[in-house]
């Protein structure tokens, strides 16, 4: 018997993941919290379980919080981290707090299921575009040394993909080409990224989003 807890602010999203695991008799839900309070209160009276699918984004303490709060009091129990969102700094805070596990809720109940009979088993699962982004969190550790900084200029993931490109020399039709977009729309993301930059040329832009490891 594979014992579960279910962490999520969300209880549609709860109920949605709970659905996926019915499929499997091998699974069973211990409980289920809101955030990670909650859950590090219900392991206080029982720790007994296998595995935690742990939401990021939650009220009170978020659940890379509460992943390494576990993962030091209770470290046999493994932690997937399951959300919306592929995001960097999730990627990477959640590693470092020692998440087993990186997938996206839209998983299908069978891989579900598989990666956390993996999981239990030694594995390191991740959905393909997070093990993509963690490969690239890992080529260049230096851009997450000081993380306040993405966030202070608030640029989009399209934006620092359009500076990586012309970081990297190439024209905006190459840029446009490489990125399925109009020359038009990249010129757009361009201003964008200047006025955000508080800068006027291409040249500043770079070395701006370099010292600030935003690229």
């Amino acid at each position: 018997m594979i014992r579960l807890a279910i962490v999520d602010d969300n209880t549609f999203l709860q109920k949605t993941i709970q659905d996926k695991l019915a499929f499997f008799d091998e699974v069973s839900v211990k409980f289920k919290a809101m955030n990670g309070l909650e859950l590090l209160e219900k392991l206080e009276k029982n720790h007994n379980l296998d595995l935690i699918l742990m939401d990021i984004e939650m009220p009170k303490m978020n659940g890379i919080e509460a992943t390494e709060i576990i993962k030091n009091r209770y470290p046999q129990i493994k932690i997937i981290m399951l959300t919306v969102f592929d995001n960097d700094e999730n990627i990477f805070h959640s590693i470092k707090a020692g998440a087993d596990g990186y997938l996206l809720k839209e998983i299908n109940p069978q891989e579900l299921y598989n990666a956390i009979k993996e999981t239990l088993n030694g594995g390191a699962i991740m959905t393909p575009s997070i093990a993509l982004k963690t490969l690239k969190l890992f080529r260049n550790p230096a851009a997450f040394e000081d993380l306040p900084n993405k966030e202070e200029y608030n640029l989009t993931a399209r934006e620092i993909e359009v500076l990586e490109q012309l970081s990297k020399g190439l024209k905006y039709n190459t840029i446009a080409e490489n990125l399925f977009l109009s020359v038009g729309t990249i010129r757009k993301h361009v201003e964008n990224i200047y006025t955000k930059l508080q800068v006027h040329n291409k040249l500043e832009a770079i070395q701006k989003a370099k010292s600030n490891k935003l690229i």
